[in-house]
């Protein structure tokens, strides 16, 4: 198995609930010093030998100050020497696919190759924030998709005329590094994702859901797989999951008691039930649309726990946790965000994982 660290540069200080956040709770000295502690972190991380550092999108809210992961990602060309940058990712439907065709193509030169492209649909909420219609989201991203592919592999200049996308000319400079191409992967936790990441023969990522609905996305993706007469090999398939380790079980426990992470949560893109309405209307979730309202449902740490969305403990409790979602998902990849924004125990925590469970997953 493969661990990277997830940074979305949570915001350091008090921050309403909901969304959007009115910017007027926005402390500049804050907001600065959030920024900078992440790239420490993801620093570290590659220091410590974690595989990956990875980047998203998101909007109008403390939860991530990345409204531009290809910005973030430029910087950490310059920090992160070794382990691979991974942007899952931009929010393909609500973005020009010819400037993230050319700005995945830069990232890819200043890296030398080791970027992977995350091409997502995003959630509902960043529809409002560029006023694009949720209910085009799949097909929008998949013809984005087969734009961005050819643009990155035609030799020679070429015209599109899509349904949503109309360009006379494209001829992306610079090259990708990566042939044919960087590897690509999108969200599928949704039997209508799964089935588009398998048709494109794209890796999977499985973000803000369960253990037992990532098991029955996975399941289902390698399934349509092989109806396409092809398997996904284990780095296909991405868990995303919190994590805090501390050197007991207590104090792991006692530090999210401390952030206030012990009481019941919801992720960014779920926290307004505006937002969560109108995303059920629209029928963004797909046919299967109640099934994955689970994947956001309020939770305390103890239930997070049992269910598959956070690592916490030890390192001997968080590796048998590990093991689960290695038996049950399948997936090769823990894509591992801190879920304790103190900053010294975020770092002490990086650091134990690094130390101790790392090798261990490596291992597997």
């Amino acid at each position: 198995m493969k661990a990277a660290l997830f940074n979305p540069i949570r915001y350091g200080g008090p921050s309403p609930s909901g969304w959007p956040v009115a910017p007027s709770a926005y402390d500049l000295e804050i907001g600065q010093r959030s920024m900078l502690d992440a790239l420490e972190n993801l620093r570290l991380a590659d220091q410590l030998g974690f595989d990956w550092v990875t980047v998203a999108e998101h909007h109008y809210a403390g939860f991530s100050l990345t409204p531009n992961p290809m910005v973030l990602a430029g910087a950490l060309t310059q920090v992160v020497k070794r382990a691979k940058i991974a942007l899952l990712g931009p929010i393909v439907p609500v973005l020009n696919p010819i400037r993230v065709a050319e700005e995945y193509a830069m990232l890819d030169n200043l890296t030398g190759g080791r970027v992977i492209a995350g091409l997502l649909r995003g959630t509902p909420n960043e529809y409002v924030t560029y006023n694009i219609n949720p209910a085009e989201s799949r097909d929008r991203f998949e013809e984005a998709l087969a734009l961005i592919r050819r643009a990155w592999s035609e030799p020679e200049p070429f015209g599109w005329q899509g349904r949503y996308y109309q360009y006379r000319s494209v001829a992306v400079w610079p090259r990708v590094v990566q042939a044919p191409h960087p590897a690509l992967y999108m969200s599928g936790s949704s039997p209508e994702s799964g089935a588009m990441a398998a048709r494109n023969r794209l890796g999977l990522g499985l973000a803000f859901t369960t253990v037992p609905l990532a098991s029955q996305a996975a399941r289902f993706y390698r399934e349509e797989a092989g109806k396409l007469g092809w398997q996904p090999d284990p780095d296909q398939v991405i868990y995303r999951m919190g994590f805090h380790v501390a050197e007991t079980d207590e104090q792991a426990m006692a530090d999210m008691v401390e952030s206030g992470g012990d009481k019941p949560h919801v992720g960014l893109t779920m926290s307004n039930k505006a937002v969560l309405a109108g995303a059920m209307a629209s029928g963004y979730f797909g046919k299967a649309a109640e099934e994955q309202r689970d994947r956001v449902a309020p939770r305390d740490a103890a239930e997070r726990v049992e269910k598959g969305q956070i690592l916490l403990g030890s390192p001997e409790t968080v590796w048998r946790q590990i093991c689960r979602v290695r038996d049950e998902v399948g997936a090769g990849i823990l894509d591992l965000f801190p879920t304790v924004p103190i900053a010294d125990r975020t770092r002490r925590s990086i650091e134990v994982f690094g130390t101790k469970l790392l090798p261990r997953l490596h291992e597997n």
